[in-house]
């Protein structure tokens, strides 16, 4: 028995995909528009993230049902105690991490989101998770949310917030990062540059893609 697959965190999830799932953008006559070619762009800019991504502040754009149940069994591999991620939203991946410190023993993470509505409704989430107390949110935007108060070694990353930022984020970060620290980085090849970097053995990182839209990389010193 573990935190992720009981009540109440397992019950949580399986409404907040449900959910999610109904009310995807894909479905939104606000988006069903613009040709997917726009929604590239916009999604590898560093100019106009913000107004993107505020336009979808009503969804949850979580990651996938997979990819959460690897976060919890990557934290619990390296037996993580110290977490950092890019992009809360509602909160689904931040209750997998959450839940993987519980059952390591306990833990810190640190997660940003500059939509304050959804950072309040992940607050709300990780509260009914009972595990809010793992969890720091921290509002605004996460090249200075980041920027301070970090803890001395970061032990796994996830990277889900504007793809186009990955590469400043991973600078922000890099110093803390452990060797064997994991990154996982979701739709990573919306950012080309932070894909070469962190394939590039020289940097100091192992790389490869994992399914469909995730990249897991792990620090080397």
């Amino acid at each position: 028995m573990t935190t992720l697959t009981t009540a109440p965190l397992a019950p949580l999830l399986e409404r907040l995909f449900h959910e999610a799932d109904a009310a995807s953008p894909a479905r939104s006559p606000a988006f069903a528009h613009v040709p997917a070619e726009e929604r590239a762009r916009l999604m590898r800019s560093k100019t106009a993230y913000r107004d993107f991504y505020a336009q979808l502040r009503d969804f949850a754009l979580p990651v996938s049902r997979e990819t959460g149940a690897l976060l919890y069994m990557l934290a619990r591999i390296v037996r993580a105690k110290s977490v950092v991620e890019f992009g809360t939203s509602f909160g689904l991946s931040t209750l997998h991490l959450a839940a993987a410190l519980r059952d390591n023993g306990g833990g810190r993470i640190i997660t940003t989101e500059f939509e304050p509505s959804k950072a309040a409704r992940a607050r709300a989430n990780l509260t009914a998770a009972g595990v809010a107390d793992l969890v720091e949110i921290r509002e605004g935007d996460a090249l200075q949310t980041l920027a301070v108060g970090l803890p001395e070694t970061i032990d796994l990353v996830l990277l889900d917030g504007a793809k186009a930022l990955y590469g400043d984020i991973l600078s922000l970060l890099e110093s803390r990062l452990r060797p064997g620290a994991l990154i996982v980085a979701d739709n990573a090849d919306y950012c080309p540059e932070y894909l070469a970097r962190v394939r590039d053995p020289a940097a100091g990182y192992l790389s490869t893609p994992f399914a469909e839209d995730v990249e897991l990389s792990m620090r080397l010193v």
